[in-house]
């Protein structure tokens, strides 16, 4: 088993601490950090038998077994993570970031996970990113896109302040990955936090402008789409198409791009939670702890191959 601990005592690092309890064969956690003693996170983890500390990366660093710890998950701020990430990396430890610091590689585990599993440090992107992105790549392994546009629409009530907070810098880093790992030419995305009760299921929807004017074009993509949709719910079940992919003629939108462009690919994409402890709405945050967990559990398994 390899050991991993986890940065961030709040709902994100909480719900990684019972996913590697519940799912995982592979990992075992050694420790929940946090810098609030009265968290419910640190008291749900010590419930459940997990060793916790208060005292910040300090406090990890300080704790019986971190020599054997060979994973840290940050779940954090972007700022926290820029002071944690070089403390660990003085250890030598591997580290999976859910912030939007975003010091290494971007990935998405069923895109580009393969590319970076000796990376040092790796970024989850973010949940727009983590269900949109293998849409795009789908449709980029087919034809070019010269263009994407995503919208994330996610209950209000599963936006914490880090969220709210860094509306710009999620827009600025889900654009930038559509194209540096989705392969879009030119990207764009937006968030809609919506404020309905009961709260709403997270709702994507994938644009793309390509240049596929036949039939049998626009098959292999609905195909190809389909399994990559089947490949991410291997490790996030909540995510399905919502309805068939959609292609349907455009003339040429010079304000989004100057490739030629003859049609427009649509997907409609839902994302539910599984409920390991945050509510089932949340599928947002659900999807960046099970591909986060999806690439721990490929990174400890490439060492023991190796």
């Amino acid at each position: 088993m390899t050991k991993v601990a986890v940065i961030g005592s709040g709902n994100i690092g909480t719900d990684l601490v019972v996913k590697v309890l519940r799912r995982s064969t592979t990992l075992e956690v050694a420790a929940l950090v946090g810098i609030d003693p009265a968290s419910d996170g640190l008291a749900r983890a010590t419930r459940l038998g997990v060793p916790t500390t208060a005292q910040g990366v300090r406090g990890l660093v300080e704790m019986p077994g971190f020599d054997d710890v060979e994973i840290v998950f940050d779940a954090t701020s972007a700022g926290a993570h820029l002071k944690n990430a070089e403390v660990l990396a003085q250890h030598g430890k591997r580290v999976i970031d859910l912030t939007p610091a975003a010091i290494g590689p971007m990935v998405v585990p069923t895109v580009n996970l393969h590319e970076h599993l000796d990376a040092g440090n790796v970024n989850m992107v973010t949940c727009g990113g983590q269900a949109t992105i293998p849409v795009v790549a789908a449709i980029g392994r087919v034809t070019p896109v010269p263009y994407a546009e995503i919208v994330a629409s996610i209950a209000s009530r599963s936006a914490g302040p880090g969220t709210r907070a860094n509306i710009d810098e999620f827009t600025e880093t889900t654009a930038h990955a559509i194209e540096k790992v989705g392969g879009a030419r030119r990207g764009k995305a937006v968030i809609v936090l919506n404020p309905a009760d009961p709260p709403i299921t997270m709702r994507d929807t994938v644009l793309a402008l390509v240049d596929a004017p036949d039939p049998e074009t626009h098959q292999h993509i609905r195909e190809s789409v389909e399994r990559m949709v089947g490949e991410v719910a291997g490790y996030v079940p909540g995510y399905r198409l919502k309805q068939q992919v959609q292609i349907t003629p455009v003339t040429q939108p010079d304000t989004l791009t100057t490739d030629p462009v003859t049609h427009q690919v649509t997907v409609l994409l839902e994302v539910e939670g599984a409920a390991d402890y945050l509510p089932a709405y949340a599928g947002n945050l659900d999807i960046m702890t099970s591909a986060a967990l999806r690439v721990a559990e490929t990174m400890a398994e490439a060492v023991v191959r190796a």
